[in-house]
C-alpha cells in the first residue's frame, strides 16, 4: 500500500501540538482539529498550509492517516468514532494517547469491521522530546499497518518500535509510566530526607548520579522538586491516570502491584490537594513539603 501523504491530527494539547508540528515539517499534508477551535486556528497560523477542520469527521475526510492525541479512553472513543464518518475503507487510525489496553483492542476490532486499520502508539519523552521529534513510540497492531505508518511516526519519534499486537503498545506505556511514577515518588522522599538532615543536596546528587541510585527522574525532576517549580511538562493527573490503568490491567490478570498501589495513593493525595494540573514532580508536596 502507498505511503501516507495526507494526515489528520486530532488533539493539540501539551504533546499533540508539537507532534503535529513535526508531522507538518516532515512534509505531510495536514488537517487539524481541536475541541477548542482557537488552538487549532493559532496552530494553523504558525504552520503554513495547515487546514483547520470543524469536526473530527471533516478532518478525517480524505486522510490516509488519522491521529488522535487526547486525554483518556472516553475522549479517544468519542473522537475516533466521530472521525469514522469521514474515513474511507483502507484508512488508518493511530491513537497516540495513553488509554486502557483493553479499550485499544476493542477500538481496533470495531474499526476492523469497517475496513479501517488501527494502531495504539503511545509515546514517552514528555514535551521537550515532542518538540524536537525525539519521542519514543511503542506501537501495537498489525505489522503491515505499522510499516505503512512508519514514515509519519518517524517524523515524531527517534525510537519507533512495533512491540506486538493491539494493546501491547499501551501496556508497555503503562508499565513504563508506573515505573516513572514510582521513581519520582522515591526521589521526592529522599530529597526531603536530605534537606531535613541539612545535607549538601548538590553533593548528594553527584554521588547518587554516579551510583546505582541514578535515574532519569534524578536528572529531570530533582531541580523542579527542590525549587518547587511545577510548570507542567507532564501533568500529575495524567500520571495518576496511567498508574490507575496499570493497576486495573494487573488486577484483571490476577497480579498484585503493592508498590504501584502505594504510589497511586500518593499521587491521588496530590491531585486531591489541587496539584493535578501541575507537573508530576509536585508529588513531593505530599511527601512532607509545603505547597505555597
Amino acid at each position: 500500500m502507498a505511503a501516507p501523504e495526507k494526515v489528520a491530527f486530532l488533539g493539540l494539547g501539551i504533546m499533540g501540538r508539537p507532534q503535529a508540528a513535526n508531522v507538518r515539517r516532515a512534509g505531510f499534508d495536514l488537517t487539524v482539529w481541536n475541541r477548542t477551535r482557537e488552538r487549532a486556528e493559532s496552530f494553523a497560523e504558525e504552520h503554513r498550509g495547515v487546514e483547520v477542520a470543524d469536526s473530527p469527521a471533516d478532518a478525517a475526510r480524505g486522510a490516509d492517516v488519522v491521529i488522535t492525541m487526547v486525554p483518556d479512553t472516553h475522549e479517544v472513543e468519542k473522537v475516533v468514532f466521530a472521525a469514522v464518518d469521514g474515513m474511507g475503507a483502507g484508512a488508518l487510525a493511530i491513537d497516540m494517547s495513553t488509554i486502557a489496553p483493553t479499550a485499544s483492542r476493542s477500538i481496533a476490532e470495531r474499526l476492523r469491521e469497517r475496513g479501517i486499520g488501527f494502531l495504539d502508539a503511545p509515546v514517552t519523552g514528555s514535551r521537550p522530546k515532542a518538540e524536537d521529534g525525539t519521542l519514543t513510540i511503542m506501537v501495537g497492531g498489525e505489522a503491515a499497518d505499522f510499516e505503512r505508518a512508519r514514515p509519519v511516526l518517524e517524523s515524531m519519534g527517534q525510537l519507533v518500535l512495533h512491540v506486538g499486537p493491539s494493546g501491547h503498545g499501551e501496556m508497555i506505556k503503562l508499565i513504563n509510566n508506573t515505573l516513572a511514577a514510582v521513581n519520582a515518588a522515591a526521589l521526592a522522599e529522599q530529597l526531603l530526607l536530605a534537606q531535613g538532615a541539612n545535607l549538601d543536596v548538590g553533593k548528594l546528587r553527584q554521588v547518587v548520579g554516579a551510583g546505582s541510585g541514578a535515574s532519569t527522574m534524578l536528572a529531570l525532576k530533582a531541580d523542579p522538586m527542590l525549587e518547587r517549580e511545577f510548570k507542567p511538562l507532564f501533568k500529575l493527573e495524567h500520571m495518576l491516570k496511567d498508574v490507575r490503568h496499570c493497576i486495573r490491567e494487573a488486577d484483571a490478570l490476577g497480579i498484585d502491584l503493592p508498590v504501584a498501589k502505594l504510589v497511586e495513593s500518593l499521587f491521588s493525595q496530590a491531585a486531591e490537594s489541587g496539584l493535578g494540573d501541575r507537573d508530576f514532580a509536585a508529588v513531593i508536596e505530599v511527601s512532607g513539603g509545603t505547597y505555597p
